[in-house]
């Protein structure tokens, strides 16, 4: 059967039959439509072997976009990982083609995580000037992306009905459509609380743009939810008003979040359901920091 149909029969099932999200769905687009063209749309995939595997892991290594830029091993590794989820697919229809299992990844240097310091953290919520509605606003992101280990996408998501202030907590659709729950501080709430009362809209995000050079008229929810590119900005403005050296993005207060609780004792599977990991190997990248903590009571107990 040629190659260009099945593979749209793929993205239909992993739409409808496996309810994958749109981001999913339109990943494994992108990666299938390279394999495509490569291949050859019309070509028949019981004809596809190891040699074309390895040729087409040969383009993908030596491939540069407009731009001069070069696709790393981790982008390699999703193209191959769309291709073998594909004939994965194809064999549980019967339809003969290579097996998925033949296909290895490309190993992946070890991956170190950034994270804030207790220091840092301090400063960067401190330079926050909260007299104004959109202070507290940028003060709440932040105490709420650090008290929950949020993606940034999942915070632009988030509704203000969705958010329980009283239980400090609320649910989250994650990668993949999982849900989980996630966990408010103290500190977090009573900015939270602060902002909303400044609010005077019925917007229902959480959190809102200034809606600044937009007509009245055609304002609405959606195009007054703060965007992520918004969110990322906040973070980093403050963090050079903080003069932290480290390039900090809402990725680096999820790393913090996570770190937080490692040293703290927190046991890492527990850690791998705050975060919303699917595997436990992802959140294995901070198993330097548990490491760290060892060695320090090592010193501190081992006294030969």
């Amino acid at each position: 059967m040629k190659l260009a149909k099945l593979i749209l029969d793929f993205l239909e099932y992993s739409e409808v039959t496996k309810n994958q999200s749109d981001k999913t769905i339109e990943n494994y687009r992108h990666y299938l439509k390279r394999f495509k063209d490569f291949y050859g749309a019309h070509k028949e995939v019981s004809k596809i072997i190891l040699k074309d595997i390895h040729d087409y892991r040969l383009f993908l290594n030596r491939f540069v976009d407009d731009k001069g830029k070069k696709l790393s091993i981790k982008t390699q590794n999703y193209h191959i990982i769309a291709l073998r989820a594909f004939l994965k697919y194809l064999i549980k229809n019967d339809i003969k083609t290579l097996a998925p299992e033949k296909i290895e990844l490309s190993k992946i240097p070890d991956r170190s995580v950034e994270f804030l310091t207790t220091e840092e953290l301090v400063r960067l919520f401190s330079v926050v000037d909260t007299g104004t509605m959109f202070g507290l606003r940028d003060l709440a992101i932040l105490e709420t992306l650090y008290s929950t280990g949020l993606r940034v996408s999942e915070l632009h998501r988030l509704n203000i009905s969705e958010v329980d202030l009283t239980r400090q907590e609320f649910m989250v659709r994650g990668k993949g459509n999982k849900n989980r729950i996630v966990f408010l501080s103290d500190k977090s709430v009573e900015i939270i609380k602060k902002y909303l009362a400044m609010r005077s809209d019925n917007f229902k995000a959480l959190f809102i743009n200034s809606g600044r050079g937009m007509k009245s008229d055609i304002l609405n929810d959606e195009m007054r939810r703060l965007s992520t590119v918004s969110i990322e900005k906040i973070v980093h403005k403050y963090a050079l008003k903080a003069s932290i050296i480290k390039k900090v993005t809402p990725h680096t207060l999820r790393h913090s979040f996570a770190t937080e609780l490692l040293l703290n004792g927190a046991d890492i599977r527990s850690v791998q359901e705050m975060l919303g990991h699917s595997s436990i190997t992802t959140t294995q990248i901070y198993t330097h920091i548990t490491n760290k903590k060892l060695k320090e009571i090592h010193k501190k107990f081992h006294k030969r």
